[in-house]
């Protein structure tokens, strides 16, 4: 009989310092630290399945992936024993990634194929504060917010977004099902919330450099369609910087 048990595993991390989530060679990512971390703890090989992957630079406030543990006894552990290893992986792991929880899933159970909705933040203030260095994109001049929604909105009527995604990017569709978008204020600044059942490559951070054409009144809402139809990654605008970008949430249907 064996014992391998499957669990989901909660964090959040800073990604300043790391080339994303995903394992790659000779650059440093959350997912190759946090296996060691958690192959030392549970004294046994450890690799981990992300729910997607982030990009360089790019924040998770809320990030699931899952593992499998070989089990000697055949038992899945206890609240008490789950406590301890969350408390000893934090205490090896840097100060950037901190596990939240650990809890047995069904043993098919998928971090990434299951997630029924992905939500992002971009974060933007207008202000030079040394406390959001890093964490928030600085601009100069404000946007036009409410052109900006007008032009989020047109963007949920469609489903394929391949102008947003990253070039030479080998997926089978660039189909997503947007179902929310748009700007609020907040403090000093302006967040940009959009969630979806799926995200291509760079594409949060491709939707907002062209939305802030429109905010900088560079071209109109309607002109998102054009753009979008194209399924050119040229006709849309730059890709703002990776620091302002979080996941915050993600969602599973059990």
């Amino acid at each position: 009989m064996s014992g391998k048990q499957r669990y989901f595993i909660e964090l959040s991390y800073d990604g300043t310092h790391y080339h994303g989530w995903q394992t790659q060679p000779n650059a440093l990512t959350v997912q190759e630290v946090l296996n060691k971390s958690l192959s030392v703890i549970l004294r046994q090989p450890i690799d981990t399945v992300g729910c997607g992957r982030t990009d360089t630079g790019v924040h998770a406030r809320e990030f699931f992936a899952h593992f499998d543990f070989e089990s000697m006894d055949h038992r899945p552990w206890t609240m008490d024993e789950v406590g301890s290893i969350i408390r000893s992986i934090n205490s090896v792991l840097p100060d950037d990634i901190a596990v939240k929880n650990i809890f047995l899933v069904a043993a098919h159970a998928h971090a990434r194929f299951d997630a029924t909705q992905r939500t992002y933040e971009y974060h933007i203030h207008f202000n030079k504060d040394p406390f959001k260095k890093g964490y928030s994109w600085e601009l100069r001049d404000q946007p036009d917010i409410d052109l900006m929604n007008e032009a989020a909105q047109i963007m949920m009527e469609y489903t394929d977004f391949g102008c947003f995604s990253k070039s030479n990017t080998q997926v089978k569709t660039n189909n997503c099902k947007i179902t929310q978008a748009g700007w609020t204020v907040s403090g000093e600044g302006i967040i940009f919330t959009i969630s979806a059942d799926r995200f291509l490559r760079n594409m949060v951070r491709a939707i907002v450099g062209t939305l802030m054409m429109v905010g900088r009144k560079e071209m109109k809402p309607e002109t998102v369609r054009q753009i979008i139809e194209s399924k050119n990654r040229s006709n849309a605008g730059t890709s703002v910087p990776a620091c302002g970008l979080y996941l915050t949430r993600v969602m599973y249907p059990y």
